[in-house]
């Protein structure tokens, strides 16, 4: 059974017009010199039986540090990353300062093999990009739901 995760991805409009949104680049040496294709909607891991939702909000404010933003909730849907994982996606349109970003940490055998533990940061850095650049940095198995984020955005602009 695929592994199940729940994210969140804030937005807002941008300076010059075009949405922003907020993704999160993972902490630990395995990311740590990798950029585009590497950063992510803030998520984790859902339990069984629990709402993709709780999980979202949750997760959020372990990665980030900071309460999300209250807000309209927009479903984004569910994607699959190339590992195998599911993951499903909320959108709330909301301005965050995350000059205070910080996220839970996690301990690994670095280097490998060599007996020592060391901390990492689950997440090292979050950001806020114009939906054309947040494009290249996310992982691709992540990247439909700015389509469908800018779909709903569209359809809602046009609505009488």
């Amino acid at each position: 059974m695929a592994k199940r995760s729940a994210g969140l991805l804030l937005y807002r409009p941008g300076a010059d017009g075009a949405v922003e949104v907020l993704i999160a680049h993972p902490g630990g040496p395995f990311w740590a010199r990798k950029d585009d294709g590497a950063w992510s909607i803030p998520k984790g891991e859902q339990p069984d039986g629990e709402d993709p939702w709780v999980t979202a909000r949750r997760e959020f404010v372990e990665e980030i540090g900071l309460d999300p933003p209250e807000g309209e909730r927009l479903d984004l849907g569910v994607v699959h990353q190339a590992g195998g994982k599911v993951v499903t996606v909320f959108a709330v349109r909301g301005d965050l300062d995350v000059t205070d970003a910080h996220s839970n940490t996690f301990e690994l055998e670095w280097p490998p093999r060599s007996g020592k533990l060391r901390e990492f940061p689950e997440v090292d850095r979050v950001g806020w990009f114009p939906v054309a650049r947040a494009r290249t940095k996310l992982l691709a198995g992540q990247r439909p739901v700015l389509d469908r984020l800018l779909d709903h955005l569209s359809a809602s602009s046009s609505e009488p």
